[in-house]
């Protein structure tokens, strides 16, 4: 298994015309991913649209994933749940599927107090208890946050490995755990601080470059490490607004994969594809203009 660390894409799920999962396009997607700079995937994550992606669904895009990569990548799948009893079962199949790591977000709406959180994440890590987990803290989609001492305490469960960190208010080390950005803005404060690395959406697009900023950081290079990421901040921010919809648009434009979305997300308008364009050119990717 590849280690918990570096640039980790949170992979987006291609759909093909009659809207189910497009398995080839995946495949092709993920290795474009690890031959532009990804240490590794996640599959069936936020933007991977997990929300609309049965079980079976994201299963088979793991297999897909996972055989398409071999062993020489790092292969994350979407566990979480706000239903434990769902998690768990998800979680276990995921590991008998090929799975190096599970991404297990904190429980949303119900809203459970430390005990329930506790208990939650106990009982899904006992499900498959020889596989890694990564907690995905982010206050801002699911309401209730885990502040870095808690997170110090769900350290003591075994196979509780590392953090997304999707708080930018808390970024820090966690004692027990690798910790990665869950922003692509924090990435390069992650690195300044010694962390993991990051589950990142723009090396999508600029994967080589956020590579050279992983690279240069563990070099000891932060000066170029921050000039590089100084660069990509535009893309940053361009891919940010409703997380996968402007993504979707980008990988459209750079013929990478499909840019169909699942209700209730709806692709990209004019205005917002116009600023991804103006974005990523910035950056210095080159966008064929539509009708050449």
């Amino acid at each position: 298994m590849a280690a918990i660390r570096g640039v980790i894409t949170a992979m987006a799920t291609p759909f093909d015309e009659g809207g189910g999962v497009d398995e080839a396009a995946a495949r092709r997607l993920a290795a474009h991913l690890v031959e532009h700079g990804s240490h590794g995937v996640v599959v069936a994550g936020t933007t991977g649209e997990s929300p609309t992606l049965d079980d079976e669904e994201k299963l088979a895009l793991l297999r897909a994933v996972r055989d398409e990569l071999g062993d020489d990548a790092l292969v994350v799948c979407g566990t979480g749940s706000n239903d434990t009893r769902h998690s768990r079962e998800l979680t276990k199949a995921a590991a008998a599927a090929g799975a190096d790591a599970g991404l297990v977000v904190t429980p949303y709406y119900n809203k459970p107090n430390r005990a329930g959180l506790r208990a939650h994440f106990e009982a899904v890590a006992e499900a498959a208890p020889e596989l890694p987990l990564i907690i995905y803290n982010i206050p801002s989609r699911v309401v209730v946050n885990l502040d870095p001492a808690f997170l110090s305490e769900l350290s003591s469960i075994e196979n509780v490995v590392a953090v997304k960190q999707a708080n930018d208010d808390e970024l820090g080390p966690v004692e027990g755990m690798a910790v990665l950005a869950g922003n692509d803005g924090t990435f390069l404060p992650m690195l300044e601080l010694g962390g993991a690395g990051g589950i990142l959406v723009s090396s999508h697009i600029v994967g080589s470059r956020m590579r050279e900023m992983w690279d240069a950081a563990q070099g000891g290079d932060l000066v170029r490490a921050g000039e590089v990421d100084a660069e990509l901040r535009p893309v940053y921010e361009a891919l940010s607004v409703t997380n996968p919809v402007p993504l979707k648009a980008a990988l459209e434009m750079l013929s990478l994969a499909p840019g169909r979305l699942r209700l209730p997300l709806v692709p990209a308008d004019e205005e917002q594809r116009a600023a991804v364009r103006a974005a990523l050119e910035s950056a210095g990717v080159p966008v064929t203009p539509v009708g050449r």
